[in-house]
């Protein structure tokens, strides 16, 4: 059987809001059209581009910014380290010049409102996340290219592979949940060990480390600055922000002054089961009110999923015993691991799945790695992670206004409650008597997506999309 090789870190981006599919990848997608360009020593004699974004690239596309990352990337500023700050500035100096600077180094005429085109009623078969960039030369020749937002920053260019890494060989391959049972008990391992195994193919293990504990950085201060923020989102909805008020509430107006302050004095307000609680909803919640305002995430495995994991690892961290660096990185390894397995058998693509290919796999890989990370056996993480998807399955995804805000937001809370309860039921359960498998419940999820309406998948054509005035705000 052929083996996708799939590494944490393709897993776990750190990128920009609020869409891995409709604002990372798109941006991705113009970063490889300009190396391309490059590599031909094409880029200087490029006299004009027009963009095509087909589907719910086109449908979606405003509410996700998806036109705005594409000029970001075409002018070759990089998700991971450009400032968040000056996204507004950059495409304000675009539209009043009617210029794009491609790769940072060829300018060119570009009027975005011309050379971006929504194509709303036209999509291409492989994938409804398409976008075509057309280039005109001086010397009057054309080329086109054509590349596919599949999921998760995961970007995939016509008649190519999708992830880059297939040529690698991992000592223990794994495109199952069975697969990677069989491993574990064949080598005694833990499912963190194995993974760790398979990222030295790629990288030595001081460095895996060293890049998850870069992961959980940019996680922790993003629900840091997340409830530090208040004031509403972006886009039109007129939606407030709640966590920053919900965290002043629970704190009770403690002190504190920066993030380690900041744990100390959660801590101190105790550990009651309500307690608890609304601390995992408010870390979710600051996660995607940063993700819907253009802020700097992770992808978990995806943007609009974003906040799942870092509620449930913060929740390990303050309140279990995961407060050691070799934990933290264990609970990542784990998560991703689970989340590579949904990938290779289903999607992690909501225009592909709906939302239960975005909160529901986040969800199930929270479930996984907190319960292997409390103790639980291998079969129990993923019994787990089983629970959680099981009760995602069928999970629509209509953004009202085609923002990742309503109902968005809100189902990162859930998720994150549901995988925390997935791993207490697990932890309480003896694998021998379940009656559903991981490895049936992946092919449940992609047998659910594929009869589900392409109008519950991102399009903002149904559900609350359509049934909500856009005046409406949900809070």
């Amino acid at each position: 059987m052929s083996h996708e090789s799939i590494s944490v870190f393709d897993m776990f981006k750190i990128g920009v809001g609020p869409s891995s599919s409709h604002t990372l990848g798109p941006w991705r997608a113009a970063q490889m059209f300009t190396r391309y360009l490059e590599d031909k020593n094409l880029l200087q004699s490029v006299l004009s581009i027009e963009v095509l974004l087909y589907g719910s690239l086109a449908k979606t596309g405003v509410g996700h910014g998806t036109d705005i990352a594409v000029q970001l990337g075409l002018s070759g500023e990089d998700p991971v380290t450009f400032d968040v700050n000056a996204i507004g500035s950059k495409i304000n100096d675009i539209k009043a010049m009617n210029k794009i600077l491609l790769a940072g180094k060829h300018e060119i005429d570009f009027t975005p409102s011309d050379d971006i085109d929504f194509l709303y009623t036209e999509s291409l078969p492989f994938h409804p996340n398409a976008l075509s960039f057309l280039v005109t030369l001086q010397n009057g020749e054309t080329l086109a290219q054509t590349y596919y937002s599949v999921g998760g920053g995961f970007v995939q260019q016509e008649g190519q592979g999708a992830s880059g890494n297939e040529n690698v060989t991992l000592p223990f391959p794994i495109n199952t949940s069975n697969d990677l049972l069989h491993w574990c008990r064949t080598t005694g391992m833990n499912i963190y060990e194995v993974v760790m195994e398979n990222e030295s193919s790629w990288r030595s293990n001081e460095e895996t480390k060293k890049q998850l504990l870069e992961i959980w950085r940019v996680m922790k201060e993003c629900i840091y600055r997340g409830c530090n923020a208040d004031g509403y989102l972006p886009g039109g909805l007129s939606v407030k922000r709640r966590a920053e008020a919900l965290n002043k509430k629970l704190l009770n107006n403690q002190p504190y002054s920066d993030y380690n302050s900041w744990i100390l004095a959660i801590k101190n307000g105790g550990n009651s089961f309500k307690y608890i609680l609304d601390w995992v909803s408010c870390f979710a919640l600051a996660v995607n009110e940063e993700n819907a305002s253009f802020g700097r995430v992770v992808t978990a495995p995806t943007n609009g999923a974003a906040g799942v994991i870092p509620a449930v690892l913060q929740y390990y961290i303050l309140f279990c015993d995961g407060d050691t660096e070799d934990k933290i990185v264990q609970f990542l390894l784990t998560a991703a691991e689970v989340g590579s397995i949904f990938k290779k058998g289903a999607t992690i693509s909501a225009a592909m799945g709906g939302c239960q290919a975005e909160i529901g796999v986040s969800s199930a890989m929270a479930a996984a790695a907190l319960t292997e990370s409390m103790g639980g056996t291998q079969r129990q993480a993923l019994m787990a992670a089983e629970i959680a998807m099981e009760h995602h399955l069928g999970m629509t995804c209509d953004p009202i206004g085609g923002l990742v805000q309503i109902p968005c937001i809100e189902r990162n809370t859930m998720g994150a409650i549901k995988a925390i309860t997935a791993c207490q039921l697990a932890l309480q359960s003896t694998p021998d008597f379940a009656k559903v498998t991981l490895d049936a419940v992946i092919k449940t999820m992609w047998d659910t997506a594929l009869d589900m309406s392409s109008k519950y998948k991102e399009t903002a054509d149904g559900g609350l999309a359509v049934n909500i005035p856009l005046s409406l705000s949900e809070c």
